[in-house]
């Protein structure tokens, strides 16, 4: 990166940044440990390759906030990993997760190109998107070939362009139900899949955590997700359609011997929920039936106040690092 002292960076950029250090660290913890237990050599090859971009990601951040003068964040350290503890999930959860962790990182770089002004700042987080979608790609090709994507449903093609109208189009009640649209049963897809995912992690984090009071929130989080995938599965069932997903709890060990600190898990949890508040934001903006928007609406703050509980465990617990934040200014002034 080149030298820019001489450009404050701005809340957009320091706060992408910072975020982007704590969410490497992270990865950098569980892949380690996923490379461990790894038996597949595909799956493996396809991890190592991960993290070598996410180290090489560290190091660049931390050079960063050397040259700024800014404060190198804590993050997770050797300290959050156990690698000698046995394998809590199977080599196709390792791939899944990494579909997932690819698919939010294509998010947030694409974010961090967006919101910065910083040419220099940019210009990472550019670098950094081409790099994750093609990372995206391996992980979504080898997924397919193990058998643990499913393609989301087809639907017919039309004979001619048509258009709306009637205003039931925008209603999801009873006999005024039309059909889906596509881009309805893309985000019902996605949706469930993200938490079929989201479960099998939750139970396997639920079986090791050491403290009692995270055990019974990711027992919680864990019948959350199952209860939206199945919401979501249902949707897709009552229009005649295949879900496009897999029930992943299977391939969680029955191991009790935790390879991750709980604050690890814990940040991992919540970073997974802030992401998917997200998606059902954007599930919502592009979903007109109304049933929709209201089941979207309804486990939207289902999973906020699960989040907030489970951010108020990080605080009780001295866990949350403090993200940038503007002057308190009512404060200096007294």
């Amino acid at each position: 990166m080149e030298n820019h002292h001489h450009i404050e960076l701005t809340a957009a950029e320091i706060s992408t940044l910072w975020t982007a250090y704590q969410s490497d660290t992270m990865a950098v913890c569980g892949l380690k440990h996923f490379l461990v237990q790894v038996k597949d050599e595909e799956i493996k090859a396809l991890l190592e390759e991960i993290l070598s971009t996410v180290q090489v990601h560290i190091e660049r951040l931390t050079d960063l906030f050397h040259k700024e003068g800014y404060p190198v964040p804590q993050g997770f350290t050797e300290q959050d990993v156990n690698l000698s503890a046995p394998r809590i999930f199977s080599d196709k959860l390792y791939l899944e997760y990494a579909v997932n962790m690819t698919t939010m990182s294509m998010a947030t770089y694409s974010m961090g190109v967006a919101v910065v002004a910083r040419e220099d700042i940019a210009d990472y987080f550019g670098e950094n998107l081409v790099i994750a979608k093609d990372l995206h790609r391996k992980a979504k090709k080898l997924s397919l070939e193990k058998g643990t994507l499913i393609r989301t449903p087809t639907v017919p093609k039309p004979k001619q362009i048509d258009f709306v109208k009637k205003q039931s189009f925008l209603a999801g009640w009873f006999a005024d139900r039309r059909p889906l649209l596509g881009t309805e049963i893309t985000n019902l897809v996605f949706n469930a899949k993200r938490n079929a995912v989201g479960q099998a992690v939750i139970t396997g984090f639920s079986q090791v955590a050491k403290s009692k009071e995270i055990r019974k929130y990711f027992e919680r989080g864990r019948d959350i997700a199952g209860k939206h995938t199945e919401i979501f599965s249902s949707i897709l069932h009552e229009e005649n359609l295949h879900e496009g997903t897999l029930l992943m709890t299977s391939e969680v060990t029955d191991s009790t011997e935790s390879p991750f600190s709980d604050k690890l898990m814990l940040f991992l949890v919540t970073t997974l929920i802030a992401s998917g508040i997200g998606q059902y934001g954007t599930s919502m903006s592009v979903s007109p039936r109304r049933d929709l928007g209201a089941h979207f609406t309804r486990l939207t703050a289902e999973i906020t106040k699960y989040a907030e509980d489970g951010a108020n465990i990080m605080i009780d617990n001295g866990w949350m690092e403090q993200p940038p934040m503007a002057a308190d200014r009512k404060g200096l002034a007294k």
